[in-house]
């Protein structure tokens, strides 16, 4: 899809992808519609760019290892009365080639051809090395 735009976003508190899981399992039935969700403060003005195919891409420890397809962007009020945006995701985290990422803060939009490639599901069970070793075979073109 050419006219698509992604988001990266530093997943705090998670250092593997599992935790990632398992933490959005959890949260995932407290939501009305079952499916996992990411409320951030901003909302995205590229948001018909990201719903023609986006991803959210999770940074883990200075790596980026994984990715969610954007499904719609809800309003969300928090309990202090301030509006939010909720990215909703689709429920399948897919790995992807671990990129080296500088800590940032919210999100940045990330080009198409600058995001990672996906994983085979094969290469994907492979990845159990720490989020540090895979960014570093990254940068010397290993992996």
């Amino acid at each position: 899809m050419a006219g698509h735009i992604n988001l990266v976003k530093l997943c705090v508190g998670a250092e593997r992808v599992e935790d990632l899981e398992l933490w959005q399992k959890t949260r995932a039935a407290l939501n009305p519609d079952g499916l996992p969700r990411h409320v951030t403060r901003m909302w995205p003005k590229r948001e018909a760019e990201l719903l023609d195919g986006g991803s959210l891409y999770w940074v883990f420890k200075g790596v980026m290892l994984a990715r969610q397809r954007i499904l719609r962007l809800d309003e969300v009020i928090g309990e202090d009365g301030i509006t939010r945006c909720g990215i909703i995701l689709d429920p399948e985290i897919i790995r992807v080639e671990a990129v080296p990422r500088r800590p940032f803060q919210g999100w940045r939009y990330l080009k198409p051809e600058d995001s990672p490639r996906d994983l085979t599901r094969a290469g994907a069970k492979e990845d159990d090395l720490p989020p540090q070793l895979m960014a570093a075979l990254a940068e010397i073109g290993v992996r």
